[in-house]
């Protein structure tokens, strides 16, 4: 089966076991776990996998694929403000982008936030976070990361209004160890997101969560990232573990070179509310 095939397979699958959801009691948790998981600051452990498939990468228009595992833990620091702790572990497939090059597969460069962030809202309603984020040399081969040791700042707002979630993240790191012989790091991450949770099915929502990125150590016409997209997510349980499951597609309206064309995004996420 080729990969776009598997890929678009996996998403059938997953949308059609998302759209199970018990009735009741756990329709009513289903709709505060939605509104839960799509705060990246909330009190609250989860555990998401995150798929990402890039079609036509590469100079033979290959495809790669990025599972990323996602774990994230809350500290209570006192009765006023929490240290969301977020780990990002890519694990790659990366074809080849040289002649004479081949597929290389294993661990990418982990990604470590830790947010400082105020347990209730501002009078206006804003929920904020911000801290120090950290990009570790940890990849397995130099072609599936930096070579590099980056850090710098990372900060998110949104605001929650009805049915809606509305905010973003951003971050920009910069290396300060490694290897000498790798090109500098001086990268930005930007993820607007926009979620609508439907008001009579309980824990299903739309949303729309590009990742933009920029390379400023890039050429200008190889520096920005922009997709655009969406995708459809739902809260379920298994036996009584909640999950939340989504699946979407972007498409790269500005990209690198050789960068990927478009993106099948699947994620599953292991909630783990408190009181549970």
């Amino acid at each position: 089966m080729r990969a776009g095939s598997l890929a678009i397979s996996q998403m059938l699958v997953v949308l059609t076991a998302g759209c199970w959801i018990s009735t009741g009691a756990a329709e009513e948790s289903a709709a505060d776990l939605a509104r839960a998981s799509q705060n990246p600051v909330a009190d609250m452990i989860s555990l998401p996998f995150q798929n990402n498939t890039n079609f036509n990468i590469g100079p033979d228009d290959d495809t790669q694929n990025v599972l990323n595992i996602q774990p994230v833990w809350p500290v209570s620091l006192n009765d006023d403000t929490n240290l969301i702790t977020r780990t990002i572990v890519p694990i790659i497939s990366q074809p080849k982008l040289f002649p004479g090059d081949e597929r290389e597969n294993g661990l990418g460069d982990i990604q470590f936030t830790a947010f400082y962030s105020p347990k209730k809202p501002t009078s206006g309603g804003l929920i904020w976070g911000a801290g120090p984020v950290i990009l570790m040399d940890t990849a397995t081969d130099r072609v599936l990361g930096t070579g590099k040791w980056s850090v710098g700042p990372s900060i998110v707002l949104l605001k929650m209004t009805g049915d809606w979630v509305i905010g973003a993240l951003a971050q920009n790191v910069w290396d300060f160890a490694g290897d000498n012989d790798r090109e500098s790091v001086n990268q930005f991450l930007m993820q607007p997101f926009i979620n609508y949770n439907f008001p009579h099915i309980a824990g299903r929502y739309l949303s729309f969560s590009p990742i933009i990125t920029a390379n400023w150590e890039a050429s200008s016409k190889d520096t920005w990232t922009v997709p655009i997209g969406g995708q459809i997510g739902q809260i379920f349980r298994w036996g009584r573990q909640p999950i939340n499951v989504s699946a979407g597609a972007y498409y790269n309206i500005e990209k690198p070179q050789f960068g990927s064309d478009w993106s099948l995004r699947l994620q599953w996420t292991f909630l783990f509310p408190k009181g549970r």
